[in-house]
C-alpha cells in the first residue's frame, strides 16, 4: 500500500511540475507569441480541438492509443502544422495520460511489485534503447510485431472460445515470470523509440504472463505516463508544438479519460479480454498498413529516439510516451 501510495505521489508530482514548467515556459515566450503562434492559428475552432481530445483520449483510456486518431484528425482539419504535430501531441496528452495512470493504478488491484518493476522496465528500456534500436530496420519490426500481433490475438480468440485452456487470473508475477515481464516490457519501452506503440503488445505480454488481463491498463498506462511529461517539455522548450491545440486536447482529454476509465474497470473480464482482442487487431492493421505505405515511400526517414519527430509521428506510435 505503501509502495503504490509513493508511486501515485510521484505522477502527481511530475504532473504538478510539468504544468508549471509549461506555464514558466510560456510566460517567458509571451512576447514572441506572434511569431510562434500567427494570427491565422486563433481562427482554429477551438471546441472542435477539445472534441478531438474527447474522442481521442476516450479510446486511449481504452487502450486503443491517442497519437494516431489525434493525427488523422489534424490532417483531416488541416488544424496543425505537420511539423508541430509530434510535439502538439506529447504536449497535450501528457496529462490525460497521467491521469489514466493515477485512476488505473488507484482503482485497478495489481502486484506493485509487478507493477513498478515492469514500469521501470519501459523506462530504463526507453531510455537505453534509444540509441540501439534506432538503427534497426523499423519497416521489419512493423511486419514482424503486426504478425506477432495477430497470432497473440488469435490465441485470446480460442482461449474465449474454450477450443484452449484457458488465461490467467494472477495480480503479478515473481521469479522466472516476473524476469521475462521485465525484459519484455524493457523491449517495448526500447521499441517505443521507433514508434511502436505500447499498449497493444503490453497487453499481450501480460496475458502471456497469465496475469489478469485488466492489470495490463495500470501497467501500460503507468509505463507512458513517466515518459510523456519529459517529451513534452522538450517540445515545449523548443517552440515546436501548437499551443492552442495542445490545450485543446488537455481540456478535452482530462474529463474523457474519467469515463473511460469507469468503462474499462466496470466490464466484466470476459469483456475486458474482447476489447483487447479489438485492440490487438486494430494495432496490428495499423502496422502492417504503415510498414505497406513506407515500403512504397523508400525515401521516408525512420523513426528516431523519444522527443523527436519521427518517431512521435509514426502511426501506431503511442506514445514516446511515449502513448502511449
Amino acid at each position: 500500500m505503501v509502495a503504490k501510495l509513493v508511486l501515485l505521489v510521484l505522477l502527481a508530482l511530475l504532473g504538478a511540475g510539468f504544468v508549471l514548467q509549461w506555464m514558466r515556459v510560456e510566460r517567458n515566450q509571451a512576447r514572441r507569441v506572434s511569431r510562434t503562434h500567427p494570427p491565422g492559428d486563433r481562427d482554429k475552432p477551438f471546441v472542435g480541438l477539445v472534441l478531438i481530445g474527447i474522442v481521442t483520449d476516450f479510446l486511449d483510456t481504452l487502450g486503443v492509443g491517442s497519437f494516431a486518431t489525434t493525427t488523422s484528425l489534424f490532417k483531416l482539419g488541416g488544424l496543425v502544422a505537420d511539423e508541430d504535430i509530434p510535439g502538439t501531441l506529447n504536449v497535450g496528452h501528457a496529462l490525460p495520460t497521467i491521469a489514466e495512470a493515477l485512476i488505473y493504478i488507484s482503482i485497478v488491484e495489481v502486484d506493485i511489485t509487478t507493477l513498478t518493476a515492469l514500469v521501470a522496465a519501459a523506462m530504463v528500456g526507453a531510455y537505453l534503447g534509444a540509441g540501439v534500436v534506432a538503427r534497426w530496420p523499423r519497416r521489419k519490426i512493423q511486419i514482424g510485431m503486426g504478425a506477432l500481433l495477430l497470432i497473440a490475438a488469435g490465441i485470446i480468440v480460442l482461449r474465449q472460445l474454450a477450443l484452449l485452456p484457458g488465461g490467467g487470473a494472477a495480480l503479478g508475477v515473481t521469479g522466472t515470470r516476473l524476469w521475462v515481464g521485465v525484459l519484455g516490457n524493457a523491449l517495448l519501452g526500447a521499441l517505443m523509440t521507433l514508434g511502436i506503440g505500447l499498449f497493444a503488445p503490453c497487453m499481450i505480454l501480460i496475458s502471456l504472463l497469465g496475469m489478469n488481463a485488466t492489470t495490463a491498463f495500470p501497467i501500460m498506462m503507468g509505463s507512458c505516463a513517466f515518459l510523456m511529461p519529459v517529451a513534452g517539455l522538450r517540445f515545449i522548450r523548443s517552440r515546436r508544438y501548437d499551443l492552442r491545440a495542445a490545450c485543446g486536447l488537455t481540456l478535452g482529454g482530462l474529463p474523457a479519460v474519467l469515463g473511460a476509465a469507469y468503462l474499462v474497470t466496470s466490464l466484466p473480464l470476459g469483456t475486458v479480454k474482447w476489447l483487447v482482442v479489438g485492440v490487438v487487431v486494430y494495432t496490428a492493421a495499423a502496422m502492417l498498413n504503415s510498414a505497406r505505405a513506407k515500403n512504397s515511400s523508400p525515401g521516408q526517414s525512420a523513426a528516431g529516439p523519444p522527443g523527436t519527430a519521427a518517431a512521435a509521428t509514426a502511426q501506431t506510435g503511442e506514445r514516446t510516451s511515449l502513448h502511449e
